[in-house]
């Protein structure tokens, strides 16, 4: 891989209420646009030759917004992994998660490993959903994990290093973010991805996420080719 184009990318994709109230319509509209989205830049995604690509599809802040809309949210998520299948087998895409979805009801729970299971032998890419994820809590719950196996002898404290901890994360199987891309007009990392994008290129755009296009990341990954990485030398 050409250590000038972005091997991992992650997207916030901020903005759908907005772009749904600026229209005059509901918030749920913009999320269900957003939704429709997440196909085309799944495949235009592939075509450019990106091997990871994942999104903050629905944070552990999220539940404060209003209940109605959380509903329509987890009804979205449903609808959309049984339709996602096709566009994965067809493009060679492997689908996985991050976070904790244990607080999902069973259905969305069966849903996401029966996609993952399908789809797991795909090689193309990597589709990640960031779902009730939240960076503070996979840093603190890793941290937990990793202290319960120094108290039962099964990792000495002395032994514990960056390459050490990066195992109990999520991301334990996935590089660091190369590029993160956020939509809506905010310049914020939102709680999101914080250690694996340490030393990330940051790209953001004004325009919301459901008038988001594959020719806007062609743009951001043009950009993440004129930067120069140094990851703290010279």
């Amino acid at each position: 891989m050409d250590e000038n184009f972005p091997f991992h990318v992650a997207i916030i994709m901020d903005g759908n209420g907005r772009w749904a109230t600026s229209l005059g319509k509901k918030r749920t509209y913009g999320h269900y646009i957003g939704s429709k989205v997440v196909d085309e830049i799944t495949k235009g995604a592939v075509k450019l030759g990106i091997k990871y690509l994942t999104l903050y599809t629905f944070s552990t802040e999220n539940w404060k917004r209003p209940k109605s809309e959380i509903r329509f949210l987890m009804a979205l998520l449903k609808t959309q992994l049984r339709k996602k299948e096709k566009l994965f087998m067809d493009n060679g895409v492997a689908f996985s998660t991050i976070g904790d979805i244990s607080v999902f009801d069973e259905r969305v729970k069966k849903g996401i490993e029966e996609l993952k299971e399908k789809t797991k032998n795909n090689k193309k890419m990597r589709l990640t959903l960031a779902l009730n994820y939240g960076g503070k809590h996979e840093l603190t719950q890793a941290a937990k994990r990793l202290a319960e196996d120094v108290k039962s002898n099964k990792l000495k404290i002395d032994d514990m290093d960056e390459n050490t901890f990066e195992r109990y994360l999520y991301t334990y199987d996935m590089p660091d973010v190369d590029l993160l891309i956020r939509t809506g007009g905010e310049k914020r990392i939102s709680n999101f991805l914080l250690w694996q994008s340490a030393y990330a290129e940051f790209v953001f755009f004004d325009k919301y996420w459901p008038e988001f296009t594959v020719s806007d990341l062609e743009t951001a990954i043009d950009e993440f080719k004129r930067r120069k990485r140094r990851f703290g030398g010279l």
